[in-house]
């Protein structure tokens, strides 16, 4: 292997690599709408000579390389949230604008940004005889509304393969990230009776039956559960709706959602309690909590309905794959450095989390720019990780 060969097919594709995420980014992907980017990823990777390339059931987009016993995953998911408010924005978030080699534009950081690296490298490694035993996937998916759905149809559903590695696309800093917090989502449902506000003393308020509840969970978080690694478990009151048949009427339901980063040593079931507990003994009969489940449609309509327990995962710095991760940094020329982990949730939360399939993560960009208007690459890193994605595999041991 000659990593310098790699850098040259780098440097000497680096403006096609740029206009594939120029191009990327300027299709909208909001709302699980793969379709026209999915296409013009697929696009990219029959120029590049991919062996297959096809849409899944669930309607992300595939690309493989060879057929070896040895199989590894590359994980970009192309979907991104809304732009919001639209003039908050001070350019067109899918034209974008570069400015000091930064590309800000909607989904650059959170993640199409790897896409390209991810593409690119693995045609590239199959040129220079680096993916020699493997069969290699990229896999550009939906994720924004459930983390890990995608990955686990992959596995389950289509094309139904269990890979040996995955890597990760999500914003790392280009350092190697080996792992993340875990997540519960649930909600508490408040039931009450509604009366005419005039005679408000007639009714039942659900929404005050909530109030003490609402209060435990904001003072709760100095005693929920901490790790050396993954740090402090986390929970806030994310969203609450309220029925009542006017304004001028006591409401007969509320509902809180809440979203619980849980850590290592947290279960499921310790944590549902917690909540629980917070209900005051008079309302137990009228206040539930209950975990959320997914089951919407992917664009195709495609359904594959899950519960939203997205477990914690974290690997060892002395891992194979975590020192694979490295050395391949080290071999293209990055700063040695200690390993990371994400705040935020990942596709990592099935592969690593539910399936035990050794991950890690590698990508451009900073994850405190996604999901906001400074959404941004540097298009420096997003060109230099595609040396990244094409050495890596002949380092795994």
């Amino acid at each position: 292997m000659s990593v310098k060969e790699i850098q040259a097919k780098v440097a000497e594709h680096k403006q096609d690599i740029i206009k594939f995420m120029r191009d990327i980014c300027a299709i909208p992907s909001m709302e699980s709408q793969l379709g026209p980017v999915g296409e013009r990823i697929a696009e990219e990777m029959r120029k590049l000579g991919f062996d297959e390339v096809r849409f899944d059931k669930m309607g992300n987009i595939l690309g493989r390389i060879g057929s070896g016993p040895r199989v590894i995953v590359y994980d970009s998911h192309i979907d991104t949230v809304g732009v919001g408010d639209p003039t908050e924005w001070e350019w067109d978030p899918f034209v974008g604008k570069v400015e000091d080699d930064i590309l800000y534009a909607r989904g650059a950081c959170d993640e199409k940004g790897s896409t390209p690296g991810m593409v690119y490298g693995l045609a590239f490694a199959r040129d220079l005889g680096m993916l020699d035993g493997w069969t290699a996937y990229y896999f550009g998916n939906m994720e924004e509304w459930c983390d890990g759905i995608a990955p686990n149809t992959f596995v389950e559903v289509d094309p139904k393969v269990r890979p040996d590695f995955v890597v990760i696309g999500e914003p790392t800093k280009m350092n190697i990230y080996r792992g993340h917090k875990g997540r519960l989502e649930m909600k508490v449902t408040a039931k009450g009776r509604s009366a005419h506000a005039a005679s408000n003393h007639l009714g039942d308020n659900a929404i005050y039956k909530l109030l003490p509840v609402i209060a435990g969970i904001r003072d709760l978080e100095p005693k929920l559960g901490d790790h050396p690694f993954l740090g402090h478990g986390k929970i806030t009151v994310s969203d609450m709706t309220v029925q009542t048949p006017s304004i001028n009427a006591v409401p007969d339901e509320a509902i809180i959602f809440i979203d619980r980063r849980m850590t290592f040593g947290e279960s499921k079931e310790a944590v549902k309690k917690q909540v629980e507990d917070l209900i005051p003994a008079e309302f137990k009969d009228s206040v539930k909590v209950e975990e959320l489940f997914y089951d919407e449609p992917s664009y195709t309509g495609f359904v594959f309905p899950v519960d939203k327990y997205f477990p914690a995962w974290a690997y060892e710095e002395s891992h194979p794959l975590v020192q694979a991760g490295q050395s391949a940094r080290v071999a293209i020329g990055l700063e040695d450095k200690p390993s990371g982990k994400w705040a935020f949730s990942t596709n990592g939360i099935y592969w690593a989390g539910k399936a035990g399939i050794p991950s890690i993560g590698f990508g451009p960009g900073d994850e405190e720019t996604a999901h906001t208007v400074r959404d941004s690459v540097s298009l420096t890193d997003m060109v230099k990780a595609t040396e990244f994605y094409a050495v890596l595999p002949s380092l795994i041991k």
